[in-house]
């Protein structure tokens, strides 16, 4: 699996956020967010690195049918487990 980090401009810090899945694009959204798209299509939901560090887990949203409101998904210890849960 290829990773690809950017910087978090508030905390200075390198975050991974998968790259790579079959059928997802994601992209960065803010510091911490990340938004999980299909290609050219819709916006699906969201992963958000909650914590910092070893501790740090993502948590997956869906958004629900006509884009207001999000489901959670589920946290999890891998940023890559997160977005597998949009396939």
């Amino acid at each position: 699996m290829s990773a690809i980090a950017t910087i978090d401009p508030h905390t200075r810090t390198r975050e991974p956020y998968p790259i790579d899945i079959p059928g997802l694009s994601i992209s960065p959204a803010a510091p911490g967010l990340w938004r999980v798209t299909r290609p050219k299509g819709p916006v699906l939901g969201h992963i958000e690195r909650r914590g910092a560090g070893e501790e740090a887990r993502f948590g997956a949203k869906r958004l629900a049918p006509g884009g207001i409101r999000s489901i959670d998904l589920g946290e999890f210890w891998s940023s890559r487990d997160a977005a597998e849960v949009f396939r």
